[in-house]
């Protein structure tokens, strides 16, 4: 299997770790069915493991592939990693300006963001949801189109990212389709709604891929962009949330867990 891995092209690759990452998604939005009520204790726990594996990804997966590169190609390596990295913030902070939507914390006094909107509160926690996705898409893409470039990545350590993506996916499906199905949405209804957030990850993965392969001194401003986006949604909407309860001690943990996790499996795999 890894041997036919290896050879399909960085975006073909890029697109399957997408499919996979999502697959986790709905995996997690599956415990509609199987569990009855929202357990916020677990809830914030698995926000802070998904926030953890971010920056620990954000930093081994991104941010040191990019200064290692810069370095060898004889650019002074903090310059692509610094602009990209803001620049990724920015991106993420443009599209909440944009797009309306609605973080979990804020869905009993119905606060929104974005462009004022009539929809429905659970489209609107869907589409935070997808946003958050959109870094974990992009991030998985310039992973796999980087190993042509980099001799530091590895195919090993996008697969690892995959993996880590992956594993803190599953909390996140369960995340937004518990607390739908806890709203009055029907336990179809919320799975369907709680798999389609991840919808754009194998998208954005493609896109990230086929950018970096045609323009390869975008490389280190890409994984850079990517961190950059990654730590804008752990700040803006994972922490947060993962401490709005009487939780904070236990999401803390999970957040160490996390990334403690995410570091063992770069750095084992890369």
């Amino acid at each position: 299997m890894y041997d036919w891995f290896s050879h399909l092209s960085p975006v073909i690759q890029a697109l399957i770790a997408g499919i996979f990452t999502w697959s986790l998604t709905a995996a997690g939005a599956a415990a509609v069915f199987f569990v009855r009520g929202v357990n916020n204790k677990l809830l914030n726990t698995m926000q802070g493991f998904a926030a953890g594996v971010m920056i620990a990804a954000s930093f081994w997966s991104l941010l040191a592939p990019a200064l290692e590169f810069s370095e060898k190609a004889g650019n002074i390596p903090w310059i692509p990693a610094a602009i990209g990295f803001l620049l990724g913030g920015l991106f993420i902070r443009g599209l909440d300006f944009v797009i309306p939507h609605m973080h979990r914390e804020h869905s009993e006094d119905h606060k929104q963001e974005g462009v004022k909107s009539n929809l429905k509160q659970s489209t609107l926690l869907l589409l935070a949801i997808t946003l958050h996705n959109i870094p974990e898409g992009l991030a998985l893409g310039v992973a796999f189109g980087s190993i042509m470039h980099n001799d530091s990545a590895t195919l090993m350590a996008a697969i690892g990212l995959a993996i880590g993506i992956g594993i803190q996916n599953i909390p996140e499906g369960t995340a937004l389709s518990l607390p739908l199905y806890a709203d009055g949405k029907s336990k179809s209804k919320a799975f369907q709604l709680g798999q389609a957030s991840a919808l754009v990850e194998p998208v954005f993965a493609v896109i990230g891929a086929a950018a970096v392969l045609l323009i390869t001194p975008l490389l280190p401003y890409a994984l850079a962009f990517a961190a950059g986006a990654m730590i804008f949604v752990v700040v803006e909407e994972l922490i947060p949330e993962s401490q709005s309860g009487n939780n904070t001690d236990l999401a803390t943990l999970g957040l160490m867990v996390g990334f403690t996790i995410m570091m063992i499996l770069d750095v084992s795999l890369g």
